[in-house]
């Protein structure tokens, strides 16, 4: 039974949506950041698993959820209803085939679901992984699947933006096979904390140039 983190701040307008169409056998761990519109306890109504995550940032919030993971593998993908969780076997199924260490969904985007700046911000980020590692990767996917035990092993320290790439980096330093399959990306539900404002996408970016820096 894999595991979902489902890195979550105000996402009430997304959840059941995401809830709803999460494959069979699959286990939902909200990680909830501080949400203020009831996100937490929608989904505790549901079923699924919820971590309260006092200190804010996308990293740690996936840092709590992988520490309530339990499962052989654990999956990561946003709650904002831009990825359809129906499509996580995708991600899932090289790992469990030992094909692949960690696997990444390169968005294959709806119009209007990937804002310009941010298209270009994981562009130029995911360039400095293929010219460091010659990973095939394209797409800093926020869908990705790996096996629980070495994720931690990797010794994760971001808790903020930068953890996307950190995991990257560290996977490449430490040898792992990254692959990369296309998922579809849709428009989100809610507004996006991040790359949803120049602001948020340059902050962002300067998390992952700071990682950059310590592990490429």
């Amino acid at each position: 039974m894999p595991d979902v983190v489902l890195p979550v701040l105000n996402e009430l307008d997304a959840i059941d949506w995401v809830l709803d169409r999460l494959p069979n056998g699959y286990r939902a761990i909200v990680a909830d950041n501080g949400s203020t519109d009831g996100s937490g306890e929608r989904a505790r109504e549901r079923g699924a698993i919820v971590v309260d995550v006092e200190q804010r940032g996308f990293g740690a919030a996936c840092w709590a959820g992988l520490g309530a993971a339990t499962d052989e593998v654990v999956c990561f993908m946003d709650c904002d209803a831009s990825l359809d969780p129906s499509d996580l076997p995708l991600v899932v199924d090289p790992i469990l085939a030992g094909s692949a260490d960690l696997v990444l969904g390169r968005r294959r985007a709806e119009p209007g679901a990937w804002p310009p700046h941010a298209r270009l911000a994981n562009r130029w980020l995911a360039r400095s992984i293929r010219r460091r590692y010659g990973y095939a990767v394209h797409d800093l996917g926020p869908m990705r699947a790996c096996r629980r035990e070495n994720l931690v092993a990797l010794g994760m320290v971001d808790r903020r933006s930068g953890w996307p790439l950190e995991m990257v980096l560290r996977a490449g330093n430490a040898g792992w096979r990254v692959a990369e399959v296309n998922v579809p990306y849709l428009p989100r539900q809610g507004r996006s904390k991040v790359t949803g404002t120049v602001g948020g996408t340059f902050r962002a970016v300067q998390d992952m140039r700071r990682q950059l820096r310590q592990l490429g």
